[in-house]
């Protein structure tokens, strides 16, 4: 395994762009109990870190936020030896003061998702993970420390609702998610950050906004292709941003794993059912979670 891997999950956009600038690329082409990764890992080096990289809607954006395979990429880079992850994905805002094109370091989660494998542990026994503070506030300071030396429209913190989709909300559900105190709409941050702390990784999550959803009245009459245009450059800018942002994160060289960090030991009493009735084979098929 290696050590010192940092994940990199790749939202609308990312991915391409980080490509460009990896240098020792190889793609791994990964199994696990969850079936495969949304795309073959490309693992390389990024600045003074070595990482690996999922393409989360996979080569062409060809699978719906519903179809991603969720687990199998959480398991695919803990195979790898992946403990520390920085995700990235687009939003809506649900706040004024959050602009199209801005980045916001995600510190909750309101979980709307119903159709998504949520936990390896389903089918093999009782395991409840803390969720209090669902994202690892360690790498999210470290990303808000970096943010403050590029010029970058960066807010500290925002709770992300995220909905199944695919498509997307109704003017009432826009406002009812802002009532719940929502800053951000989303489809792809859950299950992903409960899976990461099943597997005992620091993970944090770069939201990019694109728009203000539908909670907000549009200035004067736009057609729909104008919108849609408008939209499309909103997330351009902030891929670009988000993309600033991690590439002067791993050229840092500051440290990504944190080994003695509370989310490395996530599973440490999270296991509730007797070990002499979980099925051994079940033990051996997850162990890797364990490490």
């Amino acid at each position: 395994m290696a050590k010192g891997l940092t994940g990199i999950i790749g939202g609308t956009g990312l991915g391409e762009a980080l490509a460009e600038g990896i240098s020792d690329a190889e793609f791994q082409d990964i199994e696990t109990p969850f079936g495969r990764p949304s795309a073959k890992v490309m693992v390389g080096r990024l600045g003074a870190n070595k990482i690996a990289f999922v393409n989360r809607h996979g080569e062409g954006h060809k699978l719906s936020p519903s179809e991603v395979p969720f687990a199998a990429n959480i398991f695919a880079l803990k195979k790898l030896g992946v403990h520390s992850v920085i995700a990235s994905g687009a939003v809506g805002s649900l706040r004024e003061e959050i602009a199209p094109g801005d980045l916001v370091v995600v510190d909750q989660f309101i979980d709307k998702t119903f159709k998504r494998t949520n936990s390896f542990f389903g089918d093999c026994g009782a395991v409840h993970c803390e969720m209090a503070q669902p994202v690892c506030e360690r790498l999210r300071k470290q990303l808000l420390e970096i943010a403050k030396t590029i010029d970058v429209k960066t807010h500290s913190k925002g709770t992300y609702v995220c909905m199944e989709g695919p498509q997307f909300s109704t003017r009432a559900e826009s406002l009812m998610h802002r009532a719940w105190g929502g800053d951000l709409i989303g489809m792809t941050g859950m299950p992903e950050a409960k899976l990461a702390r099943e597997a005992q990784m620091c993970y944090a999550l770069i939201a990019l906004a694109s728009d203000y959803d539908c909670w907000r009245a549009r200035a004067g009459e736009k057609d729909k292709q104008t919108l849609l245009q408008e939209i499309i450059s909103n997330l351009q800018t902030a891929t670009n941003n988000c993309l600033g942002l991690i590439n002067a994160v791993l050229q840092s060289g500051d440290e990504l794993v944190f080994e003695d960090c509370q989310c490395r030991k996530s599973l440490d009493l999270a296991v509730w059912t007797d070990p002499s009735q979980i099925n051994p084979g079940d033990k051996d098929k997850l162990k890797v979670l364990f490490e």
